[in-house]
């Protein structure tokens, strides 16, 4: 009898260790996070594997063009608007996420990040490379280029403070599609490669600047093998569920692979992931399955680039999917 009870308490404790670890999964990676950013982390999580919830980036010189082609599809407006502080408006797009946050949306804000040693006269520096020696410029405090990225960083996390001021989170995606070849960032393999990048960006952001409204959303490319255009394991890039709250794939081409979905579940390991950004659209087939995916944001202008109306008022007419007057944070 004392065997069976040993083991019925055993089991008991076995049961309990695993439900705190699970809680514990679900906690923001910043133990000093807002209010706001844990309610709206509570509230995802509250939908995970149920609904996915509808998002649209806007170009930073059209704040809500692509936003409002929804509404004329489809009658509904997107759960998640999105913008880029990669403008010189960025005053004007802080304006912005506080209005669109009292109207009732999630915010999303991304950064196309100069290239570090250009300076923002230099057009489409994103797009450019870095030398090895560059990059470990880069990553070494106190060299040039380590401070030209530091200003960098700084002026945007002014920006994001403002946000907080305004008890405003923020899904917040820097460096993205990070496992792609395309981007200065991009394919920086090792623990001194894209990791490192991305941990002092967190310890400047959240430990220098105290910006605590921030949802860490590490967003990768969904892996292909398409020539001059590849894009490589999920894992080589990730720098840690310590440093990530939710784990996104950005999918263009209709590339909406089941494996996409899958490893980056599997490498989630019960964090949330999420469609980060998307060209046309998943059809409602996809997401049923695919049922882990929180939320999708389709790019700026492929609302009616590449997809067509009535595939737009499909997916929004789907039960699973959320608009903007369907969310409940509270």
């Amino acid at each position: 009898m004392k065997t069976v009870r040993f083991l019925a308490l055993s089991l008991l404790l076995l049961c309990s260790g695993f439900d705190v670890a699970a809680q514990n999964a679900k906690l923001p990676v910043n133990a000093n996070a807002t209010p706001e950013a844990k309610a709206l982390l509570r509230y995802l999580y509250s939908i995970q594997g149920k609904n996915t919830l509808s998002g649209q980036h806007n170009y930073a010189r059209q704040f809500t063009r692509s936003s409002d082609s929804i509404m004329r599809y489809t009658g509904k407006q997107p759960a998640i608007w999105g913008c880029d502080f990669a403008t010189r408006k960025r005053q004007e797009l802080v304006n912005e996420a506080i209005r669109q946050y009292k109207s009732g949306s999630i915010i999303t804000l991304m950064y196309h990040m100069n290239r570090p040693l250009d300076s923002d006269t230099v057009r489409g520096s994103t797009w450019l490379k870095m030398t090895d020696s560059q990059w470990n410029d880069l990553l070494t405090p106190g060299t040039a280029i380590n401070k030209l990225w530091q200003d960098d960083v700084d002026a945007v996390a002014k920006c994001l403070k403002q946000l907080q001021d305004a008890n405003i989170p923020v899904l917040w995606r820097p460096y993205h599609e990070m496992n792609g070849i395309w981007f200065w960032w991009g394919n920086k393999q090792g623990e001194n490669g894209f990791r490192k990048l991305w941990v002092i960006t967190y310890d400047r952001m959240v430990n220098f600047h105290k910006l605590n409204n921030l949802i860490w959303v590490w967003n990768t490319n969904a892996p292909r093998d398409w020539k001059d255009d590849q894009a490589y394991a999920y894992d080589l890039f990730y720098p840690g569920s310590n440093y990530v709250d939710v784990l996104a794939a950005d999918v263009y081409g209709s590339d909406y692979k089941q494996s996409h979905h899958d490893q980056l579940a599997t490498l989630a390991n019960g964090k949330l992931i999420a469609l980060g950004e998307v060209g046309n659209v998943p059809t409602p087939e996809i997401l049923k399955q695919q049922p882990l995916w929180t939320w999708f944001m389709v790019w700026a202008d492929f609302p009616w680039t590449h997809n067509t109306p009535q595939g737009i008022r499909d997916l929004y007419n789907d039960p699973k999917v959320l608009t903007k007057d369907e969310i409940k944070l509270k």
